[in-house]
């Protein structure tokens, strides 16, 4: 989703410039010596100087090169990239992102197990924890244009991973007791869960997928700042960079998702949730390390500037003022007829050049997001999206299941995120290799035709004709989940590009933010759709009578977005590759 954001110019382009390295400096220092006259040589540059190292060469002794360890961190961890303190600090807060699917697990237990919901409120609640996903546009907005504490990115990290870190801690700490006297008693005798615990538990994953959301935004904010500031020295950071941080967050997803059901094994998932609260702890703190400029000190730079304006000439000047304002790259031309003393005027036609950049910014934004969005060639394409990823799933009533049904423990529920991760990364491969080339139109239909026979086959585990036929139930779900994860990704991936396609020059980011927020929103209401439906049909944690009817309505419904298809028509036509072969065409001559 980053890469469609770095052509923006008024989302990201806020930050104030990150790590500006000088060039490299040598010094030449002689040194006395009773045998000989030595040369040291320090050769010295602005990223060696933040981690205070050093290259020290001597002519007659040999010492530990501490370069040799950077170079080799960044030739193989770091993909190529200078391993600098800011640089650290993005990879670990996505591969933090990544591994706090640590909880996934844990927070369905807690709902399953501790609070005793069925499969319907187990599926509607999972659809609200996915909300805050769907309004990532405000979050950028925010961060963009409402400095916290001087500081446009290192404070919303800050506040988002100590928000995280102590609403999981709440949860591991089953709120400190302070919630321990609203039990209540069930019919049956047994204690029972008020529904002020549930409020409580509710609340807190939705501030911790909040936080999460949050400071995927701002990260990827950092990160769209640094591609730019990168792209006219050094083009091949900018895809380094990228896949710096989807390696991170896909090697944070994959240690956590086997841990998160081994885990489960041998604690409680409120201990799991103390284990997962370290991690937004760690964003909080290695956000310290984000080079970012006050933007009190920006606005002190450019009121200093326009006060510096010569008030002595008797002529008309025009004053250049290259300022950072609230943050943002910008420069204003400040034309003003001077009289001697003329102050006024000075000041005047400053804030006539500054201020209107601000104040209109978000409202321009707004209004060309708006001309954008009511385009027939993008709301058609957007309705076929919102209505694709809209149908109703039968998650939720299938994970009772499996876990009530078949007997299947937390481990072997993580093992299966183990997998299905790792077919999901051969599924984006399947899709680069072999399906760039075909329309997407072709690739999106073709997919859901594929995806229903394979959702079917539920049917043989739910009556267990597979038993009958020799496949043993384990086998039956990893291959199942494994097909489904790779057919999955391949349909995902046309998404992406398609959503890509759509966004006009000018609203970039905010057209693409807006459009995946749709796409979340489709799926929460898909899932609230399938939590009805689980709730019409009686589907329990007792009883799966009708289990095989709901997955055969989720499955066929998801069909019906195909009479649509032809609004992707002016857009789905075309494939990726086509698209790469425009782009690198010359540009004809002015001429």
């Amino acid at each position: 989703m980053t890469g469609p954001m770095i052509d923006n110019d008024t989302e990201r382009v806020l930050l104030q410039s990150i790590l500006k390295q000088p060039l490299p400096q040598t010094t030449t220092t002689p040194t006395s010596s009773s045998a000989n006259n030595q040369t040291t040589t320090t050769t010295t540059n602005g990223y060696q100087e933040a981690l205070g190292l050093a290259t020290n060469t001597t002519s007659n002794t040999s010492t530990t090169n501490p370069s040799s360890i950077r170079t080799l961190l960044k030739d193989t961890i770091f993909l190529g990239i200078d391993p600098t303190p800011d640089i650290i600090a993005i990879a670990t807060i996505y591969f933090v992102e990544g591994a706090l699917g640590l909880a996934r697990l844990a927070q369905t237990y807690l709902l399953k197990e501790e609070l005793h919901l069925g499969p319907a409120e187990l599926s509607a609640l999972t659809g609200i924890f996915v909300l805050p996903w769907t309004i990532k546009p405000l979050y950028g907005f925010l961060s963009d244009g409402v400095p916290l504490f001087g500081y446009k990115r290192r404070s919303y990290l800050v506040l988002a991973g100590l928000l995280g870190c102590l609403s999981y801690t709440a949860l591991g700490q089953n709120f400190w007791g302070l919630l321990d006297g609203t039990t209540t008693a069930t019919t049956a005798g047994a204690a029972g869960i008020s529904p002020t615990m549930i409020s409580a538990t509710v609340a807190s994953l939705i501030v911790s997928s909040a936080c999460i959301a949050f400071s995927d935004v701002v990260a990827d904010g950092i990160v769209v700042q640094k591609s730019r500031e990168s792209a006219a020295e050094n083009p091949a950071m900018a895809g380094g960079l990228q896949s710096l941080c989807w390696a991170s967050a896909a090697m944070g997803g994959l240690l956590s998702a086997y841990f998160s059901g081994s885990l489960l094994e041998v604690m409680k998932p409120q201990e799991v949730f103390q284990i997962t609260a370290v991690l937004p702890f760690m964003v909080a703190s290695i956000a310290l390390l984000i080079d970012e400029k006050p933007v009190r000190s920006e606005r002190n730079k450019v009121n200093h500037v326009v006060m510096d304006v010569d008030l002595n000439g008797d002529k008309d000047e025009t004053k250049s003022l290259s300022s950072t304002t609230n943050g943002s790259s910008e420069t204003a031309v400040v034309t003003a007829s001077m009289a001697v003393g003329d102050t006024s005027s000075t000041a005047a036609a400053a804030a006539a050049a500054v201020v209107p950049a601000e104040s209109g910014g978000l409202r321009e934004q707004v209004d060309a997001l708006w001309q954008a969005i009511k385009q027939p060639s993008i709301y058609k394409p957007v309705l076929f999206l919102f209505l694709w990823q809209s149908t109703p799933t039968s998650d939720g009533a299938f994970f009772f299941f499996m876990t009530d049904e078949l007997g299947f423990g937390p481990e072997f529920m993580g093992r299966v995120r183990v997998v299905t991760a790792l077919a999901s990364l051969v599924g984006v491969w399947v899709y680069n290799s072999y399906l760039k080339t075909v329309p997407i139109k072709d690739i999106l239909f073709w997919a859901s035709i594929a995806a229903t026979p394979l959702g079917l086959s539920s049917l043989l585990l739910i009556t267990h004709l597979n038993r009958e036929l020799g496949i043993p139930d384990a086998a039956f779900v990893f291959g199942d989940d494994i097909a489904l994860a790779v057919l999955g990704e391949i349909a995902f991936m046309p998404t992406l590009v398609l959503a890509a396609r759509l966004c006009p020059p000018g609203v970039e980011a905010v057209l693409f933010a807006t459009l995946m927020s749709i796409y979340n929103g489709a799926g929460t209401l898909g899932t609230e759709i399938g939590a009805g439906l689980t709730k019409y049909l009686g589907v329990t944690e007792n009883n799966f009578d009708n289990l095989g009817l709901l997955t055969i309505i989720c499955n066929l419904s998801s069909l019906y977005p195909l009479f649509f298809i032809g609004w992707l028509d002016e857009v789905g036509a075309a494939s990726e590759s086509e698209d790469e072969e425009v782009m690198e065409l010359p540009e004809p001559d002015a001429d």
